[in-house]
């Protein structure tokens, strides 16, 4: 069982007889939570060193796994909100110079700590549109339904929205323009079964696809917060997502788009059309020496023209923060 952001995940249950101990990265704030209720020993939950500590006033020599869950299901009624946020008032002004509503995640890894523009919104999920072809790459190539980036994959011959993607490629070529008759078909290679349990050892989002192999990212019920975006590429930037790393390698070559005597930007657009108002997306992360920073945005798009917007204000986000 692990918790993020206080909410339950069903996996890698850790119980003790005397104190529950569970990995989670970023609970730095929480600081003796008290709980005394009378199906259950009193427990303070601490958190030290990034790790999440239940500890019980008294020893449990037959603790039962069902006094955890008692635990659980409290946060979950009354989640305990710890991630260490900052505002950020230039990102903000940003956002209204240009009329957008939407929100900017900066996740500084060396830190634990965000910062950027509205949090309600940044902890908000959203479809996840062809963000997800980060994702779809990693679990595509997992499971060999590819050989490599550059294996070419059939568009299908139908007409597309755009001339550029009426042709066959593969991965690398795909992801630059977005194609998606190109993932679409990668995603049916892997097939229903395979992809959900590559999104279940990723913990993409709130897990859900449905019975529709193709279409899930780009009209639901697949949903992800811009947070939980950060931290998924952190994983990646960083090795560590269930893959094995020559394939996170690779996936992370493709998305690579500037590099500079200063930084190395990567990064990947997403457009939710199924959804009124549309929902734009640009997701990625920046390596900066040794620092390595992850960011998301998402902002309404009302227009087409507003997609320009996406990159525009994301760069010029992160040269606010300091990153670019």
């Amino acid at each position: 069982m692990r918790f993020a952001h206080g909410r339950l995940k069903q996996k890698n249950t850790y119980v003790f007889s005397e104190r529950c101990e569970l990995d989670l990265p970023g609970f730095k704030n929480l600081e003796g939570l008290h709980i005394g209720y009378g199906l259950f020993p009193v427990v303070t939950l601490r958190t030290e060193h990034g790790k999440l500590n239940l500890n019980f006033q008294r020893k449990q020599d037959n603790f039962n796994v069902k006094y955890l869950f008692a635990i659980v299901m409290l946060l979950l009624v009354n989640p305990v909100h710890v991630l260490d946020w900052q505002d950020s008032p230039e990102v903000e002004k940003l956002f209204s110079h240009a009329g957008v509503q939407g929100t900017f995640v900066l996740y500084d890894v060396a830190e634990d700590r965000f910062i950027g523009h509205d949090l309600a919104r940044a902890e908000t999920r959203y479809i996840p549109a062809s963000t997800f072809k980060i994702a779809n790459s990693l679990i595509g190539l997992s499971v060999a339904a590819v050989k490599d980036v550059d294996d070419v994959l059939p568009y299908g011959g139908k007409p597309q929205p755009y001339k550029t993607w009426e042709q066959d490629m593969g991965l690398r070529a795909a992801i630059k323009i977005s194609n998606v008759p190109i993932y679409q078909e990668l995603a049916r290679r892997i097939g229903l079964e395979a992809m959900q349990d590559g999104i279940d050892e990723m913990d993409y989002g709130n897990g859900e696809i449905g019975n529709i192999v193709d279409k899930f990212w780009l009209e639901g019920p697949l949903m992800i917060s811009a947070v939980e975006q950060a931290q998924f590429l952190t994983r990646l930037a960083r090795d560590e997502l269930p893959f094995p790393k020559e394939i996170q390698a690779k996936v992370r070559d493709i998305v690579q788009l500037e590099q500079n005597e200063h930084c190395i930007l990567y990064g990947k657009t997403g457009w939710a059309s199924a959804v009124k108002p549309n929902i734009g997306w640009w997701v990625g992360w920046v390596q900066k020496g040794d620092k390595l920073y992850s960011f998301a945005l998402n902002m309404d798009m009302q227009q087409a023209s507003d997609a320009a917007k996406r990159i525009e204000l994301g760069k010029a986000s992160l040269k606010v923060l300091g990153v670019l």
